[in-house]
């Protein structure tokens, strides 16, 4: 039988809170157990936590940044699927459902998988 060549390519991310000092305790730890420091990083958030204001309509949002993503405007983009452009508006403001349909038209053209948009 023929033996695995490739480790797994699978990391994790672990956040704790606990007493600040057992913290160098902590690390050392996770260190032997090879775990890596990267430190706090107060600047990486989760994208959710620091746009909120797209809660809700991630659908949208998915659309107009794989839209922006391939260089298209929105009447490009509707050319392209044969969807009126005020619908394709709509649809990234949040105020008319995409729909399986248009997804997998916007899937084809924008290169994304078409759950994105569901």
């Amino acid at each position: 039988m023929l033996d695995h060549t490739k480790k797994p390519h699978t990391k994790v991310t672990l956040l704790f809170e606990g007493p600040a000092d057992k913290q160098k305790e902590a690390i050392a730890a996770l260190k032997k157990l090879g775990f890596n420091n990267t430190g706090n990083n107060p600047s990486s958030i989760p994208w959710r936590e620091a746009f909120k204001e797209f809660e809700g309509n991630e659908p949208g949002t998915n659309l107009a940044g794989g839209r922006h993503k391939e260089g298209l405007t929105q009447i490009q983009l509707s050319k392209l699927t044969g969807i009126p452009q005020r619908h394709i508006s709509e649809m990234e403001r949040g105020k008319r459902p995409i729909g399986k349909k248009n997804a997998k038209l916007f899937s084809k053209f924008l290169n994304i998988d078409y759950r994105m948009f569901l």
